[in-house]
């Protein structure tokens, strides 16, 4: 692979940001369960407002694919978004209705489904895809080819040849301005860690425009939670989703920020986090649930993405993972966060 020059990765994430951008427009998919007159009561906490949902999606297939079990989000080529379900399909969705606009299906190197959790779209247009077999992050092709597959520590590999718990690495995945980091966050702790503790995993981007592993932090989850999803904000802080789910009850979502990784803080340290909003504290603004849940508006959140910036706020969008799943529901929440 060719290298890129940093100002060309600056210029093309920027564009991917300013394409998603609109995603935070009117339209058919957006319009659902917003009221853009009486901002005060779509608030969440102080610093995060709900814009709206969506389950344009929901229940609904695509060239023969069903549309579910989303994992993991990321800006993709101008007007699209790159949406990536577990059960190893990428979807390309249209940035301003949601609706797909193509589909790719991903395996390993011996063709075999994966576990697929997290996706960052590089500059070049490549996919980087994490999966919590093994576990594992590879490179792909824009049809779906294996390009590259990263060095994993060992004990971040499943049990019996590493530490962590089956369903329970790599859960979410991550690019940093300047597009030189690349992490990973674990959703579980290591067998034989605290039970609040997870990792984060980096590498650095080499010369020839692969990754080298480099520098490990640690993280605390709230009592019960595990990371669903990470993805960094434009000053390379972290934006964190918690979640948990309790049967009879139902789920738990919390959006957490982190202090950026490197930069002063060096490797092995424990990224300080500050709670930005308890989701279930947000307007339900008509959602309804097919289960019981504090708030009809909560699901099984687990796809992230940072889809547009302005002076004072941060647009997110952020899905549920149906699990396909009779009593859960692919729903996208779209945020307005100040960090």
């Amino acid at each position: 692979m060719r290298p890129r020059t940093l100002r060309t990765a600056l210029a093309t994430l920027t564009a991917g940001l300013a394409a998603a951008g609109c995603l935070t427009a009117a339209g058919p998919a957006a319009a659902q369960g917003s009221s853009p007159g009486d901002p005060q009561r779509h608030a969440c906490s102080p610093s995060v407002d709900l814009a709206g949902f969506s389950d344009v999606l929901d229940r609904t297939t695509y060239d023969g694919t069903y549309v579910g079990n989303l994992s993991a989000l990321a800006p993709d080529r101008r007007g699209t978004l790159a949406a990536l379900a577990d059960r190893s399909s990428l979807f390309r969705l249209d940035a301003r209705t949601l609706e797909p606009r193509g589909v790719v299906a991903l395996a390993d190197e011996e063709g075999a489904a994966l576990d697929s959790e997290g996706l960052v779209v590089d500059g070049d247009g490549t996919y980087l895809v994490s999966s919590e077999t093994e576990p594992s992050v590879r490179r792909y092709s824009r049809t779906g080819k294996i390009l590259d597959r990263l060095p994993v520590p060992g004990d971040l590999r499943t049990a019996p040849g590493g530490r962590a718990r089956e369903n329970g690495s790599f859960e979410g995945l991550t690019l940093l301005p300047g597009g030189r980091t690349l992490l990973a966050s674990m959703e579980y702790p290591l067998d034989g860690d605290p039970a609040d503790l997870v990792r984060f995993q980096t590498w650095q981007r080499t010369r020839d425009g692969g990754f080298r592993l480099g520098a490990r932090y640690t993280y605390r989850t709230d009592a019960g939670l595990g990371v669903s999803e990470v993805t960094a904000l434009p000053d390379g802080r972290l934006l964190v989703l918690e979640r948990g789910f309790t049967s009879g009850v139902g789920n738990t979502i919390r959006l957490h920020v982190a202090d950026r990784p490197g930069r002063g803080t060096p490797r092995g340290t424990l990224l300080h986090k500050r709670l930005l909003a308890d989701l279930g504290d947000c307007p339900s603004l008509g959602a309804t649930a097919r289960q019981p849940q504090p708030n009809p508006l909560l699901d099984n959140f687990e796809g992230m993405a940072v889809t547009g910036r302005s002076r004072d706020r941060t647009d997110v969008l952020i899905v549920s993972d149906d699990n396909q799943n009779d009593v859960q529901t692919t729903r996208f929440l779209r945020l307005r966060v100040r960090t």
